[in-house]
This record gives structure tokens, C-alpha cells and sequence, in this order.
């Protein structure tokens, strides 16, 4: 796998042996702009940015002085201008020219910066903050130039997207709380993919201000990200194209508060972030669906189910609305596993009783089967939920494309052909079994899987053989 950070990186050295830290540039001697406070409130940072590795030219004839006029005039709490000039075609230049022309707004410099000496150019340029990515810098060198940031009185955003990132900022948090603020990159440097989860995973750990950086498409997606705590959004690629259409995205950000959806989307990150750990082995996330009494129920969770899933859906047999339901009502409390319901008609009587349960805290999270995200009403999108998705909705590619531009990190893919879209973390359904699970599994590396009627006995719909049961797990230890 081609590591493209790396190659920048050594594309970047050979440019400063070449060129100098300055790149050819004329550097002022001393700063003359103003020191503005760089992220201290809840707020969305507007990138310059006219090309990227993995889109190539996003807006190659973009004018950096107007861009950003206008950014801070669509809401904007800070300006990022990308300074790399081989993959991302920025400069110094673009930098000073934006600090000149705007003093009244605090300006990161985006770029891939290796060395202290680099800090105080920025500075003489008039950023009042630099980017500082983990993975390419050590402890000790991110000790150096955080410290060199104090100095200054500017800020460093620091850059994680691994644990081991994670144990080198709170190594730095200790000497340098206040002069850091910590993002996550929803991307993967190093092949560019996008996980939205990825940021939900370290936000805990990080502690304080979290800056959530990358992947946003839509202004409902920052508005999922806003529901999860995080007190900045940088936006790149989508406000370059469109400065004007960015607007809409920080106010959704900044509208958006904490909410249940949120809260319960950092519980999933945490339990996917631990589902590799020494007492689970590599094995993906198991969803029991379908469970209409309580020994199955039981059963299950006993096992080390993920997810237990029940159907309110009167066309199915196995739905579970009314007395079915009420029967399990009681083991509830003593489930570990999430609890699923699965609702296939937004205005049906079986989903309003979901949507209680769901706000009740009684179930966790709301299945929207097979109904398209514009056909959902707004309640059920303000509830935890996710979709399914099935071969008789549609093309599952442009289904998981649309759902990932909404915000959407996880979704079910239910399809017994096996023509999964291949659109960020694979969550299988459809034809699985305990007899093919293994060899599925192998071959198509999924997260989750989602068992029903595998589970069952011919003619027994509803009902879980224990037997089966435990065979799935014997298969996927």
C-alpha cells in the first residue's frame, strides 16, 4: 500500500534542501499583525485549499484573499490556509497574503511542518496557529515545537489519528495543556480513506477541546458530528469548492448541541474501537436479529452478542409489537448488548412504540430497514439510529454513497447476493449462517454481522436453536 504522507513528507525535505524553510519566499524579519485567539469557543474552521492527493484540483484558479473574505463573512471562527505546494498547490504567499488582508481573524497554517525553525516563520507570516501531525513527528520534536508555540503566543492544533498519536499528546498536554488544541483526522494519511468514527474512538481519550477534521460532505453530516461533543469542525475540500454553500455547514455546526444520537454514536465508537481486544480475538461484531423470547435473548447476550435486534414490523413474523415485546420487557436491564429496533415503516403505530422505547433508554438504537434517508421523519434522525440497506432499495454503492455523505459512519448492507458496496466498514447481512459464516467472513472482512433466519429451524420463525447459536460463536472465536 502506497503511504502518500510519507511521500510527501520526503518530497517536502528534498524541497527545503533545495530552497531553505522559506521556500523561496520573502519572510517578513518580525510579525506586524495582531495575535488572535485561535479556537477557544465552539466553531468551524474554512479551509484554502485548491487541490488534494486523493481529488486532485478541487479549486486550482482559487483567489486565497477573497476566499477567505469570504469565509469569515459566511461564519467562520478561524481561516486554515494549506502552505504545500507539490500535492496540495499552496504557499507561503497565499499565508502572508490572507494574514495582511484580514488582521481580525485568527489563520492556521496547514502544511506538513518537520522542524522548529518553521514555527517561527509561520509566526513572522502572521499565523496565529500551525498544524503539528503526530505521525510524522516524534515525541520529543513535538515536545520542541509545542514548546516553541508557547513561546510565541500561538497555538499548535495537534494532529492524531492512532493510539499511539493519542499517548504522545497526552505526553504533551502535561507541560503544554494551553497551548494545544487536539484534532482527529477522520482520514487516513497514509491511503487517504475516510473513517467517521475514527474521531468518535479518541475524542474520549483526547479530553477537552476536540477538533474534528475531514470527510465532512453535507451540512447535516456536521451537524452529526456537532451532536457528538466536538467543539470545532475543519472543513476542506467542500468549502473551497463552494465558500459560500460553507456557510450552511457552520451553522448547522454551531446549531447542533449534544444529543442523544451523539451520545450513544461514542458508545458504538468505544465498543468498535475494543472489539479486537485479547478476550475477543479479531472477530467482527456479532448482531443477533429477530429474537422474540426472552431464553434467546438471554442466550445471546450470554454468549458475547454485540447487538440483540427486535423487529416492529407487522408484514414480518418475526415481529415482536405488543405482548411479544412486553414479555421481554423485564430481562432488558440485564442485557450488556446493545438493543436494536428494527422498524421498516417510519409512520406505522409499532415504529411510534420504538421511537418510546429508543427515548425511553430501554432500547439503544433505531434500525431504519430499507427506508430511503429523505423518507425518514425528523424525530427518528434526532433518535440513535442507523440504516439498512437491501438489495430491493436499490444499487448499494450509490445507497452507501449518499448515506456517507449524510454523516452516516455505520450502516447494514443486507444483501444475499454479496455485491457489498465496498464504502467505508462493511456491516453483512443476508444469507448468513453458521455454516458459511467463516468463509464470509474471510472473504469479505466485515465489521458486523447480522444473523436471523440462520438461526432458525425450518419452520420455526422467530425462534433462535440454541444449538445454532452457539455454533456461530465456536465459528467465530
Amino acid at each position: 500500500m502506497t503511504n502518500i504522507v510519507g511521500q510527501i513528507v520526503e518530497k517536502r525535505k528534498k524541497d527545503i534542501e533545495k530552497k531553505g524553510y522559506t521556500f523561496g519566499f520573502e519572510i517578513p524579519a518580525k510579525r506586524d499583525r495582531p495575535l488572535n485567539p485561535f479556537m477557544q469557543d465552539k466553531g468551524v474552521i474554512l479551509e484554502v485549499k485548491r487541490a488534494s492527493p486523493s481529488k486532485g484540483d478541487i479549486a486550482p484558479n482559487l483567489d486565497s484573499v477573497e476566499t477567505a473574505k469570504r469565509y469569515q463573512k459566511n461564519g467562520a471562527s478561524a481561516i486554515s490556509c494549506l502552505t504545500e505546494e507539490n500535492y496540495f498547490k499552496g504557499s507561503l504567499k497565499d499565508l502572508m497574503a490572507i494574514c495582511k488582508a484580514i488582521p481580525d481573524i485568527a489563520v492556521l497554517r496547514k502544511d506538513f511542518l518537520l522542524e522548529e525553525e518553521e514555527i517561527d516563520i509561520s509566526y513572522r507570516c502572521g499565523a496565529d496557529a500551525v498544524l503539528l501531525i503526530c505521525g510524522i513527528l516524534s515525541l520529543e520534536k513535538l515536545l520542541s515545537m509545542t514548546k516553541r508555540c508557547k513561546e510565541l503566543g500561538i497555538r499548535a492544533l495537534v494532529e492524531v489519528r492512532t493510539q499511539e498519536d493519542v499517548e504522545k499528546v497526552l505526553q504533551v498536554k502535561k507541560e503544554y495543556a494551553e497551548t494545544i488544541v487536539c484534532g482527529v483526522n477522520s482520514r487516513n494519511l497514509k491511503d487517504f480513506t475516510i473513517d467517521l468514527l475514527v474521531p468518535a474512538m479518541l475524542k474520549k481519550k483526547l479530553g477537552g477541546q476536540v477538533i474534528f477534521e475531514s470527510g465532512i460532505t453535507t451540512a447535516q453530516a456536521a451537524s452529526t458530528i456537532a451532536s457528538m461533543g466536538f467543539t470545532g469542525l475543519l472543513l476542506g475540500e467542500f468549502a473551497a469548492r463552494d465558500p459560500e454553500k460553507a456557510g450552511r455547514f457552520v451553522q448547522a455546526f454551531k446549531a447542533q448541541k449534544e444529543s442523544l444520537y451523539g451520545k450513544k454514536m461514542l458508545e458504538l465508537a468505544e465498543v468498535i474501537e475494543n472489539k479486537s481486544n485479547k478476550t475477543r480475538g479479531d472477530r467482527p461484531l456479532i448482531k443477533i436479529c429477530g429474537l422474540t423470547r426472552a431464553e434467546d435473548l438471554l442466550l445471546a447476550d450470554q454468549l458475547g452478542a454485540d447487538f440483540t435486534g427486535f423487529i416492529f414490523a407487522q408484514e414480518y413474523g418475526r415481529n415482536v409489537y405488543g405482548p411479544k415485546f412486553k414479555a421481554m420487557e423485564p430481562y432488558l436491564e440485564k442485557i450488556k448488548a446493545f438493543k436494536v429496533a428494527v422498524i421498516t415503516n417510519p409512520l406505522s403505530e409499532e415504529a411510534e412504540q420504538a421511537a418510546r422505547l429508543v427515548q425511553e433508554g430501554k432500547l439503544n438504537f433505531i434500525q431504519l430497514h430499507g427506508i430511503p434517508y429523505n423518507k425518514v421523519p425528523e424525530k427518528f434522525l434526532n433518535l440513535p439510529h442507523y440504516f439498512a440497506i437491501t438489495d430491493k432499495t436499490g444499487n448499494l454503492e450509490g445507497l452507501s454513497h449518499e448515506l456517507k455523505d449524510l454523516g452516516q459512519a455505520r450502516f447494514i448492507q443486507d444483501s444475499k447476493e454479496g455485491n457489498y458496496s465496498q464504502e467505508g466498514k462493511l456491516w453483512m447481512a443476508g444469507g448468513l449462517s453458521p455454516d458459511n459464516i467463516s468463509q464470509l467472513v474471510k472473504k469479505y472482512n466485515p465489521e458486523l454481522v447480522d444473523l436471523s433466519s440462520g438461526l432458525e429451524d425450518s419452520g420455526q420463525t422467530g425462534i433462535k436453536n440454541p444449538d445454532k447459536m452457539k455454533k456461530l460463536f465456536e465459528a467465530l472465536k
